[in-house]
């Protein structure tokens, strides 16, 4: 984690790419977007100059020069602590952005089970559907977590959200597998 904004370093990246076709474009946009990446403008992401992008930056260069276009990636800070500050600033509404979608979405599981669980849908191939939502949970935190640099305050409630969700998936697969024994045990 990253404690003062003046002592941070930054990667900006001006991205050119070819006008045509805009499937590049969109696959620098989504490599950018998938890393956490800070858009300040047409063609300029940045990101804190740490190990955990390293990866998608290269990725997105590397895709931006098979599609015949070039990145410049330069190291950056602000010139003053106030530009500092508003740096780190745009960064972490990001990842408070992202955090907010994370929340919502593990609402939306919870009352997906909820659902499920009312209409009594105790199947084998609903419960790994779910466990499958649930995992994806579980890499998307972890991602969120990896790009959350400067620690926002929605990551100790988003951890505590993907664990109730564990829970009730959980709580979901005990019942499923109660449903599905007890014809055996009727029928015994």
């Amino acid at each position: 984690m990253v404690a003062e904004p003046f002592l941070v370093s930054w990667v900006v990246l001006l991205v050119r790419l070819p006008a045509g076709p805009s499937r590049h474009r969109v696959a620098v946009w989504r490599e950018l977007r998938r890393i956490g990446a800070l858009s300040l403008g047409q063609g300029t992401w940045t990101v804190p100059d740490v190990p955990v992008f390293a990866d998608g930056l290269a990725r997105a260069s590397r895709l931006a020069g098979e599609a015949g276009g070039e990145v410049v990636a330069l190291a950056a800070s602000g010139r003053t602590d106030t530009d500092a500050q508003r740096l780190k600033e745009l960064f972490a509404a990001a990842r408070t952005a992202d955090w907010a979608e994370f929340l919502d979405d593990c609402d939306k599981y919870e009352a997906e089970l909820a659902k499920e669980i009312r209409t009594a849908k105790f199947t084998l191939a609903e419960l790994e559907e779910e466990e499958q939502s649930l995992e994806r949970l579980r890499r998307w935190h972890r991602d969120l977590t990896a790009r959350d640099v400067f620690g926002s305050p929605e990551a100790p409630q988003a951890a505590e959200r993907l664990k109730q969700c564990a829970a009730a998936c959980e709580g979901y697969a005990e019942r499923v597998f109660t449903a599905l024994h007890q014809g055996s045990k009727d029928g015994g």
